[in-house]
């Protein structure tokens, strides 16, 4: 990786690093609340299935609005 001046790695490695992590994380906090929500509701397991799919289209949209600011 290209390191800038004070010699640290470059911004935008710090970007694309964290592109997985927001995929993630998403991911799974839409399954935790849609496991909860199962449970409160007793519909198991579509809550679940529907925040699943839910966070992760978050978080794809998310990395797509990272890629598309960093590639600026």
């Amino acid at each position: 990786m290209a390191e800038n001046k004070g010699g640290r790695p470059a911004k935008g490695f710090y970007v694309l690093a964290s592109m997985g992590m927001q995929l993630a994380a998403n991911t799974i906090g839409g399954v935790f609340i849609g496991y909860y929500l199962d449970r409160y509701f007793g519909t198991s397991p579509w809550l679940t299935i529907i925040f699943l799919i839910l966070g992760t289209a978050a978080g794809l949209r998310n990395i797509y609005a990272a890629a598309k600011k960093y590639g600026r």
